[in-house]
């Protein structure tokens, strides 16, 4: 690595280090699977960076989205947002945990999840522009007894920095962007004052469902004055009404937990022809989910000891034994016939 390399990815990476009190998703648990986001403080700086199922984002300072920017296309993925190279594969009906690196106390808000279709081409080719996104889980203003409030982004600071969605069960399977997002409103009073921070995963929904939920242009979810954007958190008692569309029909608002990760794995890439739900993927998402929220060690010592992933299972052994020779009748004799042949000439 030449030496202006090196110094330019110190600096970034000194300037990241500096602006870390805010927050992006570090990776995905799907099934006890751990799959890496995209990095904004190392990936940007990479020559081959790793094809990951995040959209790449320029939120090289960890930060966030402006309201004044809503009918701009940094609110779909955040900023300057393009498409991941791979995907991850997920059942209907099965959950996902987000886990981010860090978020602030002070920065209270809502969590809110979309999907958008992406169709047969696949996400890593979509426009986002086009994505349409409905709403599948938001908890806004859990408790606003005593300003400024307990929100859904306490429950993720409570559950390790992470959480924890569904995927509807009754969805069509096919090729979705999950767009995961944080509002926060510790300066949402003020005009242009809100902070988004939205992020996407590719992923493939397999199963048998049927259901294909209308959805809202990203440029369309939010209105910079309407009240879950602009909204005072400290007058007591704190009233929140959530941004955006309503949530869709079936859509479940889990109880937070976390999930343990018992492998890694990387990004699916090729085709996105969307494949049979695996028969075992709800009893999995069941039994990889910890009730109990873990300490905020927890998470990053299961990842660092996760074991490499199984992401296929072994295609069957199909060797076919070399066909046994079948003896010629008679051959024996013709031997035999051949030997006394031979030593009835050395008489004579």
């Amino acid at each position: 690595m030449s030496s202006f390399t090196s110094k330019t990815l110190l600096s970034a990476l000194a300037a990241a280090a500096s602006v870390s009190a805010h927050g992006h998703v570090t990776n995905v648990v799907i099934n006890g699977v751990s799959y890496p986001n995209y990095d904004p403080f190392s990936h940007p700086y990479m020559q081959n960076p790793p094809t990951v199922i995040g959209w790449t984002a320029g939120n090289t300072d960890n930060g966030f989205v402006a309201p004044s920017a809503f009918d701009s296309g940094d609110i779909i993925c955040h900023r300057s947002a393009t498409n991941a190279g791979g995907h991850a594969v997920v059942a209907a009906g099965d959950k996902i945990l987000l886990q981010w690196d860090t978020w602030p106390e002070s920065h209270h808000g809502p969590v809110i999840d979309y999907l958008a279709d992406c169709g047969d081409a696949g996400c890593e080719t979509v426009d986002k522009m086009e994505l349409e996104f409905f709403k599948i889980d938001e908890v806004g203003l859990v408790d606003g007894t005593n300003a400024p409030g307990f929100w859904g982004s306490d429950q993720l600071i409570a559950n390790n920095n992470s959480w924890m969605v569904q995927i509807p069960s009754d969805l069509a399977p096919g090729n979705y962007v999950l767009r995961h997002e944080i509002i926060a409103l510790h300066s949402g009073g003020d005009p242009d004052g809100a902070q988004n921070y939205p992020q996407c995963i590719n992923l493939q929904v397999t199963g048998s469902g049927t259901a294909k939920p209308a959805g809202t242009l990203g440029t369309a979810l939010y209105k910079a004055d309407e009240p879950g954007i602009q909204a005072n958190i400290y007058s007591t008692p704190v009233t929140y009404e959530n941004p955006g569309p309503a949530l869709i029909e079936n859509a479940v608002i889990l109880e937070q937990t976390t999930s343990a990760i018992t492998a890694s794995g990387s990004a699916t890439t090729g085709s996105a022809t969307a494949a049979p739900a695996p028969a075992t993927s709800s009893a999995a998402s069941d039994a990889s989910t910890t009730e109990v929220p873990a300490s905020p060690t927890t998470t990053a010592a299961a990842e660092t000891s996760a074991a490499a992933p199984t992401t296929a299972a072994a295609a069957p052994t199909t060797t076919t034994a070399a066909p046994v020779p079948t003896r010629c009748p008679g051959l024996k004799k013709k031997k035999r016939s051949n030997r006394r042949h031979a030593r009835d000439v050395r008489r004579h």
